[in-house]
């Protein structure tokens, strides 16, 4: 009989904490709701928007390390749109270091209206006159952001748009969940390229390249 007591009583004491438990969960909105699907979408219609404009605001570029005689689709490229146009000679290479400013942010989700930024070179609005640019190795990135640095010059100013198949997968990372469409502003300050001998309109060896 006391066994029996005990029994009831604990079940008392839990069952207002199995209620308040399914409330929480009844309560909770979720952040990235059908994130996969949306971001599929989202990258489409970005590149179908892009095979549509001729001028040269739009671009879609190729990933890197896919060979041209392999057939591709839409999630093996990255889309680009020119924000600003440089006038410098010459792309930095995969195994070139960049100074670039960035900032990197999702898509829309139930807390970030414009997206959540998840790395950036500099706070606030843009100005280059006082942002620091932030050194990488071009080899280094993922596949999406190391494409779009080998095909930018000197004062380009890109959006770039890559396919979560280019930036962390289905697997996510920090910060960062799986399926996850990126959205960067670069822009492109400087790149060095040592033990290459400089063309007559780089600057000297052991320096940065900035024109």
């Amino acid at each position: 009989m006391k066994k029996y007591n005990i029994f009831a009583l604990l079940m008392l004491l839990i069952a207002p904490l199995c209620f308040m438990a399914c409330s929480e969960n009844e309560d909770t909105v979720e952040e990235f709701p059908d994130w996969k699907n949306r971001n599929e979408a989202y990258f489409d219609n970005i590149y179908e928007k892009a095979m549509g404009i001729e001028d040269g605001s739009w671009k879609i570029i190729r990933n890197y390390s896919l060979e041209d005689t392999i057939p591709a689709g839409y999630a093996d490229h990255i889309v680009v749109e020119v924000l600003e146009k440089g006038t410098g000679s010459g792309c930095p290479m995969f195994t070139d270091s960049v100074l670039v400013h960035y900032r990197g942010r999702l898509l829309p989700s139930t807390s970030y209206s414009e997206g959540y930024v998840f790395d950036e070179s500099y706070e606030g609005e843009f100005n280059p006159q006082t942002a620091l640019p932030r050194q990488l190795y071009v080899g280094g990135l993922i596949d999406g952001f190391t494409t779009a640095l080998q095909y930018m010059h000197i004062g380009d100013r890109w959006r770039v748009y890559i396919p979560y198949q280019l930036g962390y997968g289905s697997t996510g990372s920090t910060g960062i969940p799986a399926y996850s469409t990126l959205v960067f502003d670069i822009a492109l300050v400087a790149y060095y390229r040592p033990g290459v001998t400089p063309d007559p309109w780089y600057a000297k060896k052991g320096k940065w390249i900035t024109e």
